[in-house]
């Protein structure tokens, strides 16, 4: 076995146990914490100095993308200018494995003039960070997966789980939903398989319609002008009574020109709601072999709202 594959084993295994005495060392200060943070009326500022600073940027970012508020502030800056970023309603969440880090010490002393709530995160219940703080976790004390101890490997791993906790936690609480996740994730893949229906569908002068009365004639300069290889047929109340696509042509070839377009039309074409997922159009489209569906509100009008072709899918990064 390569030396490489034991060195890696000893550093997860021993990053795993460190998981797992945090998970059992959970007690009331976590319930305390999370409805500190759920009683915050203005933003959760998170700040920590060194590889505490990556971790704390990860956990904001988090927290933001999950329906709290929530802003990194480097402790240095915060000295220089930045703690104009804080305000009465925030709450600061405040990582440093010691407790110790004096960078710290302008940030947290403001917390305290300005009754602004502290939670604090550390490996020792009797640092100053903690003492300090209106909330203490602490990390249980693991020792580092690196053979020196010194590098920050096990601390930052659990102090990483301990902020995806709260956001969690904070999250379900609120029924934070996919269609909230959506809304701060827009780019992307996980945008795209979150899209709705009624994001990716052509509407309006774009889609491509003819009465079930029309002539053929009009309906293939329908078909040719919007684009789309296809033409939904509506009945005199407008609701989408069918579908015209090649396939069709080709099978009233014959006459074609002397037909109406209700004489050519499918009827009861498969349709999808504008409020569904992107993502279970596309599949709607792969298992039925199909290249474009008319969007109708199952619980509104029956008239056609738009029309998805699996090109909007691609392009939106689906498939």
């Amino acid at each position: 076995m390569s030396r490489f594959q034991d060195i890696a084993r000893r550093v997860i295994e021993t990053e795993a146990e460190g998981l797992r005495q945090l998970a059992g060392g959970l007690n009331g200060d976590f319930d305390r914490a999370v409805e500190t943070l759920l009683q915050a009326s203005g933003r959760v500022v998170v700040s920590g100095m060194g590889k505490s600073g990556h971790i704390a940027r990860k956990i904001a970012a988090t927290l933001a993308s999950t329906g709290t508020p929530a802003q990194f502030v480097h402790p240095a800056e915060a000295s220089h200018g930045d703690l104009g970023m804080m305000a009465r309603g925030d709450v600061a969440l405040v990582l440093s494995n010691s407790g110790e880090t004096p960078e710290l010490a302008d940030l947290v002393a403001y917390t305290r003039r300005f009754s602004i709530p502290l939670i604090g995160v550390a490996s020792r219940a009797d640092s100053t960070l903690l003492r300090q703080s209106d909330v203490a976790l602490v990390l249980p004390q693991v020792e580092e997966a690196c053979n020196t101890g010194v590098v920050p490997t096990t601390s930052t791993t659990m102090t990483l789980a301990l902020g995806d906790a709260l956001a969690v936690a904070l999250m379900e609480h609120r029924e934070f939903t996919p269609a909230h996740f959506r809304e701060f994730h827009p780019g992307g893949k996980l945008g795209a398989r979150l899209s709705k229906v009624r994001d990716l569908m052509h509407a309006g002068d774009a889609l491509p319609t003819v009465p079930a009365g029309a002539p053929m004639s009009d309906t293939l300069l329908e078909i040719s002008q919007k684009g789309f290889g296809v033409a939904g047929v509506t009945d005199a109340q407008g609701a989408l009574a069918g579908i015209i696509t090649d396939g069709d042509l080709r099978r009233h070839m014959d006459g074609l020109l002397q037909l109406c377009a209700a004489d050519v039309m499918t009827p009861n074409p498969t349709t999808i709601g504008p409020d569904a997922l992107a993502e279970e159009a596309l599949a709607l489209m792969n298992a039925r072999k199909i290249t474009c569906l008319f969007v109708v509100d199952p619980d509104g009008p029956p008239a056609a709202q738009g029309l998805l072709h699996i090109h909007d899918c691609l392009r939106a990064g689906l498939g």
